[in-house]
């Protein structure tokens, strides 16, 4: 078995995604220049991480429990520090051939005392069912992005759910129909290039809904913030940030707009003009 650097990264980086540490997963993205490596996101699975770091302490666990005779024995669960420490696997498969050898010559007690009461807690084991698939008839796919989803938000008034992909779109869809394929609205991230919008490619990082959800702000890798109506309409393009941004939220009112980018500022927007009112 061999791994690179660049799929260790690629793995941090998406559990970073994956656990809702966004600015921590594009600052990691940038210096581990995560967007050069040749490795297909859409074909690893979600929390790829978590699973094989699971295998290795379920590996670990194995070795403590399977004794120099080849029996298995059962153990207390390691933690995950616990099991990258060789001093701390050592003595735990150390005490555990000595627990055996007392298990073996001790007579049956059944007057309840402490010791017996340790064995039986240690032969206790409970078996956690990782298969459970939820039926068909009882979930819906929303498919149409190209890409890795980063992020979804509720609209707060009406059934509509916007998400936001490395498709450099964000998508809003109608989930009050009873259709099986939800209709969506596709907004597309552009820039000004030669005198003519073209894609920006860049990934649209964070998104929310204004109080009455009647607006939706997005924030992209290519540092603007864009002000959408429900029907799809771009209604305003903010651009001040000089580099990706990566936190966006509206305030109580939703008359302003609070935009973090990894350029170490926050722009407080007006939202029904456009204008740059504060930076911080």
């Amino acid at each position: 078995m061999s791994f690179s650097s660049d799929e260790v990264n690629f793995l941090v980086y998406r559990y970073l995604q994956e656990s809702g540490f966004q600015h921590s997963a594009y600052t990691f993205g940038i210096e581990s220049h995560i967007s050069q490596s040749n490795i297909n996101g859409a074909l690893v699975p979600p929390a790829a991480l978590l699973s094989i770091i699971q295998k290795g302490l379920q590996y670990t666990e194995a070795e403590i429990s399977i004794g120099e005779d080849g029996t298995e024995r059962m153990v207390d669960s390691l933690s995950l520090i616990d099991a990258v420490m060789p001093d701390v696997v050592a003595s735990r498969q150390q005490a555990n051939q000595a627990k055996s050898n007392v298990v073996k010559n001790e007579p049956n007690n059944t007057n309840g005392d402490d010791g017996a009461h340790s064995y039986t807690n240690h032969t206790e084991a409970i078996e956690v069912d990782s298969s459970i698939e939820i039926p068909s008839n009882k979930c819906t796919v929303l498919r149409g992005h190209e890409s890795e989803v980063f992020i979804c938000a509720w609209n707060p008034t009406t059934d509509l759910l916007a998400s936001g992909s490395g498709d450099s779109t964000a998508r809003i869809w109608n989930m009050n129909e009873t259709s099986t394929s939800p209709n969506q609205l596709v907004l597309r991230h552009c820039i000004q290039k030669g005198g003519t919008e073209v894609p920006s490619n860049k990934d649209v990082t964070s998104l929310d809904w204004n109080c009455d959800g009647s607006l939706l702000a997005t924030g992209s890798y290519d540092g603007y913030a864009r002000i959408w109506t429900t029907d799809g309409r771009l209604a305003s393009t903010l651009g001040q940030h000089k580099g990706p941004i990566f936190a966006l939220k509206w305030n109580k009112k939703g008359n302003y707009i609070l935009s973090a980018g990894v350029d170490k500022t926050t722009i407080i927007w007006d939202a029904s003009s456009g204008d740059r009112k504060s930076v911080v």
